[in-house]
């Protein structure tokens, strides 16, 4: 037996620090592969016991072709075996898969539980089953399926390792690194393992110790690219933008699977915009669009794709916002340009989320604004238009939004210096500021504090609310919420702890309303907070407004400010959660301001 290899000093204290958790999608999910070598063998072992089993030559043969990786003629031995006997696990198990190895996730994940049903003492069906509903995003039963197959085999560095994985993206750190951490001390040459642990404190913004835990994995695996490519996340988030880059591309020569290969060279291009190499970043973003891109949205259009440098004279283009709500706002800085190059505005069709429809349409009234649609089918996400299901004739090329970029926005001179690009009803910014009347004395300044996205591990880029103390101190200023989503707690901890009142204005739902969200923030004096979609509509409505950003956030594009606003003054932390100093900076720049007022 080879000696296990121990950790490096600083790796080891990493982990020991990692029992108390401190407050990019990373290559870090659960593992495995359908129909590696091991498990075909322990199936075939198994099968073998069978000896009456009608289907069991059939079987062997289709175990010949998937270890061939000659998924066809598998499937088609498969389906033969299975009309003999439709009641054979290991028949099923064979079926899902092929299914997973033709990207088939769907129907894999069916032929799995049939498997499960019918051979349940055969665990590594509860782990491939697990390993697929995790990547499906069905976390709670993946976590299930893992216990099951670990109850059989409790000391599998791989399930505990998955196990781990799908603790995390329900966000239970401490949990995660409970099964982890033992894991580790029992395997430390495990690179896996390592890994893993770093993408878990990564999720909560301690990039540094991440760092080491990816370079312990580097360490033991040179060839683990996932580590690598990790690795440079954490770079990138610490500041480092040139070792990111590096870290990233030395992974993308490693990496053989097109859909992790797509997820890195969209991490790449972030990077590249981070470096102000703005034209080459939007040339690699399109890796989004990528069908193999785990997270690609598809646009149901037969009509030709806008590319750059396409002729428009004459023509009418359809534009679909894409990313989240936020982001359609963000890149829609490009559109007064796409109507000068268009000739006219009516040549214009533009799909945008459903809330933003009356604010479009009003900045653009002789443009078409639409309403785009988006659909789930079989874990693929689908967008469309339904009001031009019948009118696609009309359209000459489509493209979504932030491909234009591409042509229009090559380099930081490309961004204009117009303060707004978005129309406020001008009737509702009077209501508005006639309702702020009656609010406290003092500059009306709206605070927004997190995002209502929590499905990702966004979180570590918002303070938490108590580190806003610095900012509701400030003594003259009326602090007005636009703040959308349940923040209850906050307005009450504010009240209760500083003697704070945040007033929240009335009749107005600051989720759905976003017409007249955009008017009331255009009644502000100052829109203050995080990124996300109440403040970039503000932002694009020129709004005086401030961003408190973080290390690494790509719409910088590698500056101190954000090019898509150029009236929007920023401040910036030093690194991942160090919230006290740039919060006491963002205080008293608003004392000054108030005092100006």
């Amino acid at each position: 037996m080879l000696p296990k290899a121990a950790p490096s000093a600083a790796s080891a204290l990493a982990l020991e620090t990692a029992a108390a958790p401190k407050p990019l999608k990373l290559a870090g999910d659960a593992v495995g592969q359908a129909g590696s070598k091991d498990a075909l063998a322990r199936l075939t072992s198994a099968m073998a016991e069978l000896k009456s089993l009608a289907a069991q030559p059939i079987l062997n043969r289709a175990v010949t072709a998937i270890q061939a990786e000659d998924w066809m003629a598998a499937g088609e031995l498969i389906a033969k075996a299975l009309e003999r006997d439709k009641d054979s696990g290991f028949g099923w198990y064979l079926l899902a898969i092929v299914r997973e190895r033709l990207g088939d996730f769907a129907e894999s994940i069916l032929a799995y539980e049939a498997a499960l049903r019918l051979i349940p003492q055969h665990a590594e069906v509860a782990n491939d089953l697990g390993r697929l509903a995790s990547r499906m995003g069905m976390k709670v039963e993946a976590e299930k399926l893992f216990q099951h197959f670990l109850t059989m085999y409790p000391d599998h560095p791989e399930a505990l390792n998955n196990l781990a994985c799908v603790i995390r993206d329900q966000f239970r750190y401490e949990e995660a690194i409970e099964v982890l951490r033992p894991a580790i001390l029992k395997n430390p040459e495990n690179a896996l393992l390592w890994n893993t642990m770093g993408t878990v404190v990564a999720e909560q913004g301690d990039f540094a110790n991440a760092d080491l835990f990816f370079q312990e994995a580097l360490r033991l695996d040179q060839n683990f690219f996932r580590a690598r490519f990790n690795m440079g996340n954490a770079r990138l988030a610490l500041g480092d933008n040139d070792a990111a880059l590096a870290a990233v591309e030395g992974a993308l020569t490693q990496v053989r699977s097109e859909d992790e290969r797509q997820m890195m060279l969209l991490s790449r291009a972030l990077i590249l915009l981070n470096l102000g190499r703005v034209g080459e970043g939007w040339d690699g973003y399109e890796a989004r669009l990528h069908s193999r891109f785990h997270d690609c949205t598809h646009f149901l259009f037969e009509q030709p794709r806008w590319e750059p440098g396409v002729d428009l004279t004459g023509k009418t283009l359809l534009v679909l916002g894409e990313q989240g709500l936020g982001d359609e706002v963000l890149f829609s800085n490009v559109v007064p340009d796409l109507i000068e190059r268009l000739g006219s505005e009516e040549r214009l069709i533009l799909a945008v989320e459903p809330r933003l429809v009356p604010l479009y349409r009003r900045t653009y009234p002789k443009a078409r604004i639409e309403a785009h649609a988006t659909y789930i089918v079989a874990t693929k996400t689908i967008r469309y238009v339904p009001a031009l299901l019948n009118e696609l004739d009309k359209v000459d090329y489509w493209a979504p939004i932030a491909s234009l970029l591409r042509e229009f926005r090559r380099d930081l001179d490309a961004f204009p210096a117009r303060r707004g690009f978005m129309t406020p009803d001008p009737a509702r910014v009077a209501h508005w500021k006639t309702v702020l009347e009656g609010a406290p004395a003092g500059p009306k300044v709206g605070l927004l504090w997190k995002s209502a996205i929590n499905r990702d591990a966004r979180h570590r880029f918002f303070s938490p609310f108590d580190h806003w103390t610095a900012v509701l101190k400030v003594k003259g200023a009326c602090f007005v919420n636009l703040q959308y989503g349940d923040c209850a707690e906050e307005l009450a901890l504010a009240e209760r702890a500083l003697g704070v009142k945040i007033w929240t204005p009335p009749g107005i739902d600051l989720k759905q309303d976003l017409d007249d969200v955009a008017a009331l923030c255009c009644a502000m004096d100052l829109v203050l907070g995080f990124s996300n979609a109440t403040l970039n509509i503000a932002a694009a409505c020129g709004v005086p407004t401030w961003l408190i950003s973080t290390p690494g956030a790509w719409p910088r594009l590698g500056t101190e400010r954000y090019p898509w606003y150029p009236q929007v003054r920023t401040f910036t932390t030093a690194a991942y959660r160090a919230w006290e100093p740039v919060m006491a900076s963002v205080g008293e720049a608003l004392q000054a301001f108030v005092s100006e007022h």
